[in-house]
């Protein structure tokens, strides 16, 4: 067996007794959703990039805290948001978080019609927009729900909350959501009329 096919509670293993490679690997496989998930807080490329750099170096230097057993990718986005809360905190930032969302593309957008295209940006616009009216915890839990597909359980690690809590603040962002799409005179009802 090859160093990239051992299993992550193998790969920690070596990273806690100095194996740089094997923590190189851990990086690898993990370093998407750290930005994305830096991102989701930051709002900033370059601020989201730095985050998710010192969070691999903070979960790094804190591999010997690490529970056995337990799941790597949540305590690392855990370090991960708990950085990027505290670059956006410093830089004084309250920007929305639209762009993940406006710029996430349609699968089918490449072959349909102009006008389907047109169409299917305008509501990821409108969508994005109305992301972007909500509170920071509403839209934090809703993008790491749906954009970045992580799981309650991920999500209450990543936002240092209790299931409970996330499964609270996701209904009550859902119904936000729905009120300010509701609200938005550019929102494209389903017969196609504004």
């Amino acid at each position: 067996m090859t160093l990239a096919e051992t299993s992550e509670d193998d790969l920690v293993s070596r990273s806690r007794h100095g194996d740089r490679e094997a923590y190189g690997l851990l990086v690898a496989r993990h370093q998407e959703v750290a930005f994305r998930t830096a991102y989701v807080i930051c709002g900033d490329a370059t601020e989201a990039q730095d985050a998710a750099q010192e969070g691999f170096i903070k979960t790094y230097i804190s591999l010997a805290r690490f529970r056995d057993g337990a799941p790597f990718r949540p305590w690392l986005l855990r370090i991960v948001a708990n950085e990027a809360r505290n670059r956006r905190r410093s830089a004084g930032r309250r920007e929305h978080l639209v762009a993940l969302a406006a710029a996430q593309p349609d699968a089918g957008t490449a072959s349909a019609s102009a006008e389907v295209a047109v169409l299917a940006r305008e509501r990821r616009a409108t969508l994005a927009a109305a992301l972007g009216r909500l509170a920071a915890d509403h839209r934090e839990v809703l993008v790491l729900r749906y954009l970045l597909d992580l799981s309650e359980q991920e999500c209450a690690a990543v936002l240092g909350c209790r299931l409970g809590t996330v499964k609270s603040r996701h209904a009550r962002a859902l119904t936000r959501l729905r009120a300010e799409l509701a609200d938005d005179p550019e929102e494209i009802a389903p017969d196609g009329h504004a």
